[in-house]
């Protein structure tokens, strides 16, 4: 079986949809499957990846296509639509990610052209909240005259929890719905580095009890409701210290940079930009409360690894995860000040509890959202898909 991914981007930058897209191949491969990448170079915030163009190339251990992004709307790239539609032939399936960009459409163009079955996995773009956030009339627009044949055109619709596809169903697309959650290799979370390693890099964390947000700095993430929250905290845990690990939108953390300086807990939080490989586990080593508080996620991958990491973890409803999650493995409370203060100091307050917490979290992401599993349903769709589109 062959395999193409379709993604706008893969670049760090745009967090959890680019980071799952490349797990996916690099399990399928492990699983026997011929799965490759084609995207764009861009590398977010106007920002270009240094990588060669047009061939296959090797990158985060993935056979990969890049294709110039020639404009930043939609992250267009007039190549990688003429390479689809001369290629796209050379696979039994296709997967694309995202909805609203270039790439997406001219895979489902080139597709139905081939008469090759494709699979989208909309990235959460189909619910409320994704639908009214940037440039809402022209998503509607869009949504009108081009994603709504990309999606009915398609053999299946991927969702990654029932909370997803349930937002969705009000569209009333015509392809059918598929549930798989995304998976995560659990290798790299059974022994994460010392926690020393992450106080030695940033020393004032030193002594602190440390509350971690680690995601894109977004509007949708919550974080003007988490610094009042943990300012609120800090009456109760004076040592506790908030660690923001991300970037993103600079406007916005400007503005949530100002927000906690007028809260007066500027000395108490750390904004250590983009953390991945060892500097992202050791900083799950070092907390002892993970909170995600989002307005919207489809998923919430971000969340998924602090389980796997074994932290006791602080989301909100808004986080399709919290509802597919096994009882009793997260702390689930409305995204307001005051449930959020109360849910991250009743954990710092209780460390057996959280200990107990985050036991539960990982227990769960070992039954339920192992890469193994998810990869397993991912091949039993593609085969369905391929058997379908076969039939007289």
């Amino acid at each position: 079986m062959k395999v193409l991914h379709v993604i706008p981007s893969v670049a760090a930058a745009d967090g959890g949809p680019a980071q799952a897209v490349v797990q996916m191949v690099k399990m399928l491969r492990s699983h026997g499957t011929d799965a490759q990448i084609v995207t764009t170079d861009d590398a977010g915030h106007g920002q270009r990846m240094n990588v060669e163009h047009a061939k296959v190339v090797e990158h985060s251990e993935c056979p990969i296509y890049f294709f110039p992004r020639q404009i930043r709307f939609y992250k267009m790239s007039f190549p990688l639509g003429k390479w689809l539609t001369e290629h796209v032939r050379d696979y039994d399936v296709v997967h694309i990610h995202a909805l609203f960009s270039f790439a997406s459409w001219a895979a489902g163009r080139a597709c139905r052209e081939s008469g090759i079955p494709y699979i989208v996995r909309p990235l959460g773009l189909l619910n409320r909240y994704g639908m009214e956030q940037r440039r809402p009339w022209l998503k509607k627009l869009s949504f009108r005259f081009i994603e709504r044949r990309l999606l009915n055109g398609a053999s299946a619709i991927h969702y990654t929890s029932q909370q997803e596809a349930n937002e969705a169903a009000v569209l009333q697309l015509k392809a059918p719905a598929e549930i798989i959650p995304l998976g995560i290799d659990l290798q790299p979370f059974a022994q994460l580095p010392d926690a020393g390693l992450f106080h030695a890099r940033w020393n004032k964390t030193m002594g602190r009890r440390l509350v971690l947000f680690l995601s894109r700095i977004d509007a949708k993430k919550g974080l003007d409701v988490l610094l009042p929250a943990f300012a609120q905290v800090k009456l109760n845990q004076p040592h506790a210290m908030l660690v923001i690990a991300g970037n993103g939108d600079a406007a916005l953390e400007a503005t949530l940079r100002q927000q906690a300086l007028e809260l007066g807990i500027h000395d108490d939080v750390l904004w250590t930009g983009f953390l991945g490989g060892e500097g992202k586990f050791s900083a799950l080593a070092a907390a002892e409360v993970f909170t995600l508080p989002s307005r919207s996620e489809n998923f919430g991958i971000a969340l998924l690894e602090a389980m796997a990491a074994g932290c006791a973890c602080v989301t909100t409803p808004g986080v399709a995860l919290a509802h597919d999650a096994a009882p009793g493995s997260l702390s689930v409370v409305p995204l307001e000040v005051s449930s959020l203060a109360h849910a991250i100091t009743e954990l710092l307050d209780q460390r057996d509890a959280a200990i107990r917490l985050g036991e539960a979290a990982r227990r769960c992401v070992l039954n339920k959202f192992s890469s193994e599993a998810a990869t397993g349903l991912l091949l039993a769709l593609y085969a369905k898909v391929i058997q379908r589109h076969n039939l007289p």
